[in-house]
Formats: structure tokens, C-alpha cells, sequence
């Protein structure tokens, strides 16, 4: 059993606050621990407040960045050795820090990337918010790699965003039915994995009980990368 290196790690949460929860439980799950002792310090900031990351990409809303700053410098603070975000759109307002960040960040971009290239060489279906989907954060990478993304086309985009809200307002049943007609419209068009590119589209896959692998979570992505800098 790998060892436990004594890193705090410091989790900016809160967007939204189920993906946070689940990425905790992921955390927990995945840890190679045999006792409480063995498993990670963490240090939680969540907070909801932070304003809606896609509405301020599309112009509609307030300015997350600076909210977001603040709560990773906090973290910083309270002596956090590195960081995540288990939320996607954040990274576009994270990246803008470059190397304000206060301390190292575990990306959920590149983790999530790392692991669709490993799924399936010939690329996938991106399922993300419009904000994400917009400000182009999964090509920048992505094209870095060589590895080609699909995009829903805007009917389906609906339909994937529709899922997110629904997980947000804890409506689960509303969540599946919504994700499984967009994800089995794609698959009619294009066999690929599904990237669910927002932290929430994980935790409505799995309630639509669709084929756990045929998809690549980035909530798990970013807890596997965790664990790794961790042990």
C-alpha cells in the first residue's frame, strides 16, 4: 500500500455543492487506506456564492474570477500544499492566475483528457456547460494532445444543459431522463466515449444507468490525479 506524503490538499467547492460532495466520497473511495489515519488532510472551502460560471462567460452574470481567486489564496493559507476544483468552467477564470496561483493545482482539464486518451485514441463526445463548451477550454488542451473532441449540436447542447440544472436542483430523475436522450442521440451519430466535462454530468450518467464505460468522468479524473500527488 502506497503511503500518505503528509500534503494537505486544499478543495476550492461549491460549484455545485453535489459535485463536491461526490468528489469527497471519490476521494475517500479511492485512497489506498486501511484505517482514518491513512487517508489525505483535506482542507474544504465550499462555497455557492460564487457566481455562475457559465452566465459570466456568456455575459449575463456577475464576474466569478475574483471569488475565485480569493478562495484559493484562503486555502493557500490555511496551509493547503496544492489544490483542486471540481469544477470544469472555473478553469477558464483559474487559468486566467497563470502563475498568480498560490500554489500548485491539480488541472481537472488535463487529468480528464489524460484519461479520454486512453479510453479511445479516435476521440469522444465533449459534454460540458455552454460556458466551457464556449471559451474553447477543452480544445486549447486537447489539440495539444492531438486528440479530437466532438461537439453536440445545439438541440443536444440544450438537452446536456437541461441535465446539469436538474442536478443542481437535486431533480435526479429529471436529470437521467434529460442526459440519457442526449447521450443516445450522439452515440446514433457517432460511436464514441462521452466526456462529461462538467462535474455534474457524472453524477446523472450514472443515475440514467447508462454503460459506465463508455464514459469518462472528470470528477473522477481529477480524484484519481489527487490521490496520485497524495501517495
Amino acid at each position: 500500500m502506497s503511503s500518505y506524503n503528509n500534503k494537505i490538499l486544499g478543495v476550492l467547492g461549491g460549484m455545485g455543492p453535489a459535485a463536491t460532495a461526490e468528489f469527497l466520497r471519490l476521494l475517500a473511495t479511492m485512497a489506498p487506506a486501511q484505517r482514518d489515519q491513512d487517508h489525505p488532510k483535506i482542507y474544504l472551502l465550499s462555497n455557492p456564492q460564487i457566481p455562475d460560471r457559465t452566465q459570466a462567460i456568456l455575459g449575463a452574470g456577475e464576474d466569478p474570477f475574483g471569488l475565485i481567486k480569493e478562495g484559493l489564496e484562503t486555502l493557500a493559507k490555511w496551509g493547503a500544499h496544492i489544490l483542486a476544483v471540481p469544477c470544469n468552467t472555473a478553469h477558464f477564470f483559474i487559468d486566467k492566475m497563470g502563475d498568480l496561483l498560490p500554489a500548485p493545482l491539480v488541472h481537472i482539464v488535463t487529468s480528464t483528457l489524460d484519461e479520454a486518451l486512453n479510453k479511445d485514441e479516435r476521440g469522444a463526445w465533449l459534454l460540458a456547460t455552454e460556458g466551457t463548451i464556449k471559451t474553447g477550454l477543452y480544445d486549447a488542451h486537447a489539440s495539444q494532445k492531438g486528440f479530437q473532441l466532438y461537439k453536440p449540436n445545439p438541440n443536444v447542447q440544450r438537452t446536456i444543459t437541461s441535465a446539469i440544472t436538474a442536478v443542481k436542483e437535486g431533480r435526479p430523475d429529471k436529470a437521467k431522463k434529460a442526459l440519457r436522450n442526449a447521450v443516445e442521440e450522439l452515440w446514433s451519430e457517432q460511436d464514441l466515449p462521452v466526456i462529461a466535462a462538467c462535474t455534474e454530468l457524472p453524477i446523472a450518467y450514472e443515475a440514467a444507468s447508462l454503460p459506465k464505460e463508455r464514459m469518462i468522468s472528470s470528477l473522477e479524473a481529477l480524484a484519481r490525479a489527487c490521490i496520485k500527488e497524495l501517495y
